[in-house]
């Protein structure tokens, strides 16, 4: 049950009136911002206590040799996992040089909020310090859908009663490759039993650098991915308003930069530092071109000013409310759970363009980041017949996976066509035959999903130039996979060794979700064919 005196009732935003660090894992997760390429966990912006450190983008991936017990032809060779790219969420306040400390600190005040009108997280604290200072700390954090490359956040600090030396530490910091002092579990690492759901941890060096550079306020870090070659550029803008007199100090090095702003505070006198952050990823362009992406984009964003970037973000999600909102009228609790889920299919799918929706969106490390059935068969048809343009997108994904899903069929000597179960490349990432290529239902997933957006959409198009070759490629598979047996004088079609949904039993005969979405596999391609010759030959 929900303590609903630590998050209370309110039909537009999730809000936490009160700390527990013992429930992180939770809370880092439930209060993540995103826009479907950009992830940022609800870590709190001192960077200290934390389930999972982590910033996400999707597709950003290592690749990794897979371990068979006993190696056999057709088993899935390479894995992938999701990177946690340089975390850019750390603004660390110091007073007297105490540092605003959560599992410590005096806190009078306290209220975190994730208001799902404009996308916004934000915390309020009123932090007594041991000789007696009152300190207000509000911060907000915003990944934007309007610029899928840009991140703000913003720290506001006053000193209520007193005058008072006030820190503010803006770290970039890459904490794939190691932990910074005040620690946190890297992805993976959480416990010793085996849990499907998380990341593969690599124990190697992932993110080489490339480049490190600082100029004034900006800062900006270079990496390419050590095996599968992508590459990143993440990089910061740092400004501060006050009328209190202060410094500005800067490092930067190839796995930190730091932007730390020393004021001299006057009682009353309000300090805000703003931290804007650009993320470019690419499979092949060099590190260096990314970072002048990150300079472009923060360019714009320095040109139409802190409030523009605010507006734009609450007019998009003006935009998908009308589109999508369920209204839920005398239940304030369930309004809110509904727009909460709602919100996240937004963060997950919203800017994901023409990548995949991953398991857990871009919000943690869970299922490695890979893209499964759930995008065709719960994802994709909200999104056919509320924002067709994502629907599309997630769609064109699969059509770019095609040559790989029919070099996998080959290799297992079927035809057509074989998506991967699991996948963030388009190559089978599955260490587990049985819950993996055994499921051969994802293809007739990605054929339902393709007829239930033409359905919705009219989109004869987007069939026509590639959506008929993902409904021929992925029918012809069963053709090969299933055979006819004659049973009581009638020819039956029979597909053996196969799992369906409930991958607690695996390898059946016969499964009755896989059976059933083959026939409409097949029918489906028969369907398009037909109309393609009679409408456009």
């Amino acid at each position: 049950m929900i303590d609903r005196d630590r998050f209370p009732v309110d039909p537009w935003r999730l809000v936490e009136t009160s700390i527990d660090l013992d429930d992180m894992g939770v809370t880092e997760t439930i209060f993540a911002v995103a826009n479907g390429y950009l992830g940022m966990r609800g870590n709190h912006p001192e960077g200290r206590h934390a389930f999972e450190h982590g910033t996400f983008i999707n597709g950003f991936h290592e690749v990794f040799p897979i371990r068979h017990a006993e190696q056999a032809y057709g088993f899935a060779e390479v894995g992938q996992t999701i990177i946690n790219a340089p975390d850019a969420k750390v603004m660390r306040v110091y007073v007297d040089d105490e540092p605003l400390t959560l599992d410590v600190a005096d806190i009078r005040e306290y209220e975190r909020s994730l208001d799902m009108r404009d996308g916004v997280l934000r915390r309020h604290i009123l932090w007594v310090t041991p000789s007696g200072k009152e300190v207000q700390v509000d911060f907000e954090r915003m990944v934007s859908f309007e610029e899928k490359h840009l991140a703000v956040m913003t720290v506001d600090v006053t000193v209520l009663n007193a005058d008072a030396p006030v820190t503010v530490s803006c770290q970039l910091l890459n904490r794939q490759d190691g932990e910074d002092v005040y620690g946190g579990k890297a992805p993976g690492i959480a416990g010793a039993r085996f849990d499907p759901r998380k990341a593969e941890k690599i124990t190697e060096r992932v993110l080489e650098s490339q480049e490190f550079w600082q100029e004034d306020g900006r800062s900006a870090l270079g990496y390419r991915v050590a095996t599968s070659g992508m590459t990143l550029a993440v990089g910061a803008d740092h400004t501060i308003e006050t009328e209190n007199i202060y410094s500005h100090r800067r490092l930067v090095e190839a796995d930190i930069a730091k932007n730390v702003f020393r004021v001299q505070a006057k009682a009353g006198v309000p300090i805000r530092v703003v931290k804007t952050v650009s993320y470019h990823t690419s499979r092949s362009v060099p590190a260096r071109e990314l970072v002048d992406r990150c300079r472009r984009t923060l360019d714009r964003a320095q040109e139409v000013g802190l409030q523009a970037l605010f507006d734009t973000q609450r007019a998009w999600l003006d935009g998908f409310w009308e589109r999508s909102d369920v209204r839920i009228s005398g239940r304030d609790d369930l309004q809110q759970a509904t727009r909460w889920c709602l919100f996240q299919l937004a963060q997950a799918a919203g800017r994901a363009d023409s990548m995949g929706v991953a398991a857990k969106g871009v919000t943690g490390s869970g299922y490695s980041g890979h893209y499964f059935w759930d995008t065709e068969i719960y994802v994709l048809p909200f999104l056919a017949y509320t924002t067709p343009g994502w629907a599309l997108n997630a769609l064109r994904m699969r059509s770019l996976m095609l040559p790989a899903a029919q070099r996998r069929a080959a290799q297992l000597n079927e035809a057509g066509a074989l998506f991967p179960w699991r996948t963030i490349n388009g190559e089978e990432a599955s260490a587990y035959y049985a819950a993996g290529t055994a499921q051969y239902h994802i293809n007739a997933d990605v054929s339902f999903a393709l007829a239930t957006y033409v359905r919705a959409t009219g989109d004869e198009d987007f069939l026509h130039r590639a959506g008929v070759d993902i409904a021929v490629q992925t029918a012809r598979l069963w053709a090969t996979l299933g055979f006819w047996r004659t049973a009581d004088g009638e020819e039956v079609f029979h597909i053996h060794g196969v799992t369906g949904p409930d991958e607690y039993t695996t390898v059946v005969n016969d499964n009755l979700f896989t059976n059933v979405m083959a026939r409409y596999n097949l029918r489906h391609a028969v369907l398009v064919l037909e109309r393609m010759q009679e409408n456009a030959p």
